[in-house]
């Protein structure tokens, strides 16, 4: 008599998965169902996270990525400030202008905020000399527009990120009469180089009568308090002199970098060293050269 062998318990091909079936067991959608969703009460439930600090971080990285990408080959650059609401017949709008064109014609690139006033004259200068003209806008509550002489615009959402670019790519600031951006672009770049967090930056005030004022009053308050020293105040240096302000940027980026832009291969650098400038300015574009 042949004995045949107890059937063994057939063991189940699948088990349940609580983990991937979490949604399932406490009754919420799967993530697949709701990243599809369309209706409206969803969508607007699913629009939130826009509005948190995570997503905000995200926002923010990408603003610098971008920023950076943009600027990574700029080369020397001069940011220049001053006020939005100066026309085209102030006199510090013709300056702004003669300064950004000596220092393209010198080799700079130029960088505003891109709006009007001093910010519409420096990039009009650096554009008519054939230079690099960037504009970094910023959201604000009222609508604002680029001007018309910017050949490297940049958007951006947050304050900070603007600040680092106009910081990052500069080898100096130039300071024309402006109001509350103004003077919070100045007091930075003068707080920076003092906690050496950036070296051999050179701070130009123009428009020595517009800033006596605030010169006086540093030094009868801040710094006879001892709340400075003589070297803080040195910092600033002043001048109503365009070719002045040429000849202090490129003796400190000489200094600094221990060459002259005309020593450089092909005699410029960066971002246009390897290709042609826009057409509307290739004609006037001239050799980048240190001035003495």
């Amino acid at each position: 008599m042949i004995r045949r062998r107890p059937r063994r318990a057939r063991r189940a091909s699948t088990q349940p998965n609580p983990t991937l079936n979490r949604n399932l067991n406490i009754g919420r959608p799967m993530q697949d169902e709701s990243l599809l969703s369309w209706c409206e009460p969803d969508r607007r439930r699913a629009a939130e996270f826009m509005h948190t600090d995570p997503w905000r971080v995200l926002r923010i990285v990408s603003e610098f990525v971008d920023g950076f990408d943009a600027l990574a080959l700029l080369g020397p650059a001069v940011s220049i400030f001053g006020s939005a609401r100066v026309t085209a017949s102030d006199p510090f709008y013709t300056k702004a202008r003669e300064i950004a064109r000596l220092l393209a014609e010198a080799g700079f690139a130029i960088i505003t905020g891109g709006g009007p006033g001093i910010m519409e004259a420096a990039n009009r200068g650096a554009a008519e000399a054939g230079g690099v003209s960037v504009g970094c806008n910023i959201e604000l509550p009222f609508e604002q527009r680029i001007n018309a002489y910017v050949n490297l615009p940049l958007n951006f959402r947050y304050f900070f990120v603007r600040k680092t670019m106009f910081v990052k790519y500069a080898v100096g600031f130039v300071i024309l009469p402006g109001g509350f951006g103004t003077l919070d672009e100045l007091f930075e770049a003068l707080t920076l180089i003092q906690t050496r967090k950036v070296h051999n930056f050179p701070v130009v005030l123009v428009g020595r009568a517009y800033w006596q004022g605030l010169l006086d009053w540093i030094q009868a308050r801040p710094l006879a308090e001892g709340k400075l020293l003589p070297a803080d105040f040195a910092l600033l240096q002043v001048t109503d002199d365009p070719a002045e302000v040429a000849r202090i940027l490129s003796e400190s980026y000489a200094k600094e970098c221990g060459r002259a832009l005309a020593a450089l291969p092909n005699g410029r650098e960066g971002l246009w060293a390897t290709e042609t400038p826009p057409a509307r300015h290739r004609s006037s574009r001239r050799t980048p050269r240190a001035r003495s």
